[in-house]
């Protein structure tokens, strides 16, 4: 397998949804997670090399990625974002871990070096969008064993059309959100055809705090 070990971790309402509206913050709904929830999630985070979430992420969220309520390191930041479009005052260019940009050709090279110089790393893999096919053995390459993927939607959907995702973890918030356009654990233009689905099996289900913990295994 040359590419690090994939694990998709997210909060999700019971009707599976990640925001309240498109374009909200997830930071809104995961403020209904307790003590417990969050350091699960933090735990997970302690364990990986690398955390990534996608540009969109960023630009809404302003995330800082790090490992807080529990003991441990800070996994590397892999950021992916066609344009580098990423503001230079964001939560991820903290000097608490490393950073990286992962950009395309599309990218103008003043932001890039504008960027280098908060101290991160720039990597411009892919002409038009971000290659994942290209980048997944330059992280095992770079160290990063195993991946830690916090969405939203539209990453997770990259990672699972191409069969690169070996565990989902969920945490349940019991609320229903409900809306048509509003964003869910995978985004993308689905899979369509059922015999082309991704299959997962249950491998634990528990609770942490208040909330539904689910660990999710793909079957390949």
């Amino acid at each position: 397998m040359n590419r690090p070990y994939v694990i998709i971790v997210s909060e999700v309402s019971v009707d599976g949804k990640l925001t309240l509206y498109r374009g909200a913050s997830s930071k809104e709904l995961m403020t209904l997670m307790d003590q417990e929830a969050y350091r699960y999630l933090h735990e997970i985070r302690a364990k990986v090399d690398g955390i990534m979430v996608g540009c969109e992420t960023v630009r809404t969220d302003n995330p800082s990625l790090t490992v807080r309520y529990v003991q441990g390191k800070n996994p590397v930041r892999v950021i992916p974002c066609s344009t580098a479009n990423v503001p230079l005052d964001a939560n991820i260019f903290s000097k608490d871990a490393p950073t990286l940009i992962v950009t395309t050709k599309r990218a103008p090279e003043e932001k890039l070096e504008k960027i280098r110089e908060t101290g991160a790393e720039v990597w411009v893999v892919g002409e038009d969008l971000v290659d994942f096919d290209a980048l997944m053995p330059m992280l095992l390459e770079r160290g990063i064993n195993s991946l830690m993927v916090e969405g939203g939607a539209s990453i997770n959907w990259e990672f699972i059309k191409r069969g690169f995702v070996d565990e989902i973890r969920l945490i349940h918030l019991p609320v229903i959100v409900g809306g048509e356009n509003v964003p869910t654990l995978v985004g993308g233009e689905g899979f369509k055809k059922l015999r082309n689905l991704m299959h997962l099996r249950l491998r634990a289900h528990f609770k942490r705090g208040h909330h539904l913990i689910t660990e999710w295994e793909v079957v390949r």
